[in-house]
């Protein structure tokens, strides 16, 4: 096989949607939460190759120079990316990724400490660093990195809840801000963070907050991550971070370090082949604050929004990273187009919109909207589309 269609796994986590991936995948029922659709080869969910029943993983490792080429396999060893579609109704939890040394290190760490993987309190799933860009699929909110001095200082001024935090921001900067407020105890949080709650619930039953303001959403994260009173200290970070809003087609790309959390809408994302999560907040689940600290970028960032670079055959729009592991771009075919390539790794596509014939020189399969299909290394291949918008995910060589 050069060309053949997978088959990806639905993961059903609180914060996902019960419409998006349910219409575009079939595979679970409307009304049921469906927050990621996987297309890889990860072992947590490898896909199905469809014509044989085998594992993605499974195929690899029958023939693991000649699907994923030479380069690739002697370099990674493994497929080095996971591709997935996203669909956010509630925030997700604050976090970071370690860096790949970094990932090493406490990986082996923790196993040489006997912590289970499936240990609620275990940090490091895999040895593995997870760079990860997305791109939007429609009107996307998601926080990004901490804000500007200049603007961080404005809001805990103007934020009478926080202006205490003016002076530890002057003299610690934003390690010192963010370790301050991390550290804090439970009753300290709620003795902070209540009166903002209070002060906000009304304005935002009535309706004047802002979705680009942090109050909109610190009220949304006290809706759905405090309900036993408790107050979440992820609340805090909406205040400090950046708050990004993207249009369809345009991409935020997340490098080790950098906190956020993607709070609505549905996005493609590609990242390196982890399941590595430091959390900050916004989540019930386990937060190791020493942990985290260790691996926080703490310096303010600029958000970009990358826009991808249109290629000359007018089909292909690449969304160029540092990330060696992966690399992403959108396909637009109309009917005069032709989308031609040489596969030179393991290329995994999803068609978005309409449908596509792929063609080799030994054999053609159709995809349509929601379907998955994969190429290996080493493939002369065409795509032809009547108005189809297709997603590509390969490893740079």
């Amino acid at each position: 096989m050069r060309v053949f269609k997978l088959t990806g796994v639905i993961q059903q986590y609180n914060w996902g949607g019960t419409s998006f991936l349910s219409r575009l995948t079939n595979q679970v029922d409307v009304g049921q939460k469906a927050a990621e659709y996987w297309m890889g080869a990860h072992d947590k969910a490898p896909s199905l190759v469809n014509t044989t029943g085998e594992t993605l993983n499974d195929l690899i490792r029958k023939q693991p120079s000649e699907t994923l080429g030479e380069q690739v396999y002697s370099r990674f060893g493994r497929l080095p990316f996971l591709f997935k579609v996203l669909d956010v109704k509630d925030l997700l939890s604050i976090q970071v990724h370690p860096s790949k040394k970094e990932a090493e290190k406490g990986f082996a760490l923790e196993n040489e400490h006997g912590v289970p993987l499936s240990a609620a309190h275990r940090n490091y799933k895999d040895d593995n660093h997870k760079p990860e860009i997305m791109v939007a699929l429609g009107e996307f909110w998601l926080l990004h990195g901490f804000k500007p001095q200049s603007e961080l200082m404005k809001t805990l001024q103007t934020t009478p809840e926080l202006s205490h935090l003016t002076t530890v921001f002057q003299n610690g900067g934003y390690q010192g801000l963010y370790k301050k407020v991390m550290e804090e105890s439970v009753d300290e949080t709620n003795e902070v963070l209540m009166p903002l709650i209070q002060r906000l619930l009304p304005q935002y039953q009535s309706g004047v907050l802002a979705m680009a303001s942090p109050e909109y959403w610190a009220i949304k994260a006290y809706q759905t991550f405090c309900p036993e009173g408790n107050l979440d200290k992820g609340i805090y970070s909406i205040f400090f971070f950046n708050i990004v809003r993207v249009q369809e087609g345009e991409a935020v790309f997340q490098d080790a370090g950098v906190p956020h959390a993607y709070m609505l809408g549905q996005n493609i994302e590609l990242m390196a082949n982890s399941d590595n999560v430091l959390r900050g907040g916004l989540t019930p689940k386990h937060v190791d604050v020493p942990e985290l600290l260790k691996h926080i970028t703490f310096k303010e960032t600029i958000p970009d929004v990358l826009n991808g670079e249109v290629q000359p055959d007018g089909v292909e729009q690449i969304y160029k990273s540092p990330a060696p592991d992966f690399e992403l771009s959108k396909l637009i075919i109309e009917a005069d187009k032709v989308y031609e390539s040489d596969s030179l790794t393991l290329e995994i596509f999803i068609v978005i919109k309409g449908e596509v014939k792929v063609r080799t020189d030994i054999e053609v399969i159709v995809a349509s909207a929601g379907e998955v299909f994969a190429v290996v290394s080493g493939t002369s291949y065409q795509v032809q589309g009547h108005s189809a918008t297709l997603y590509k995910a390969k490893c740079p060589v």
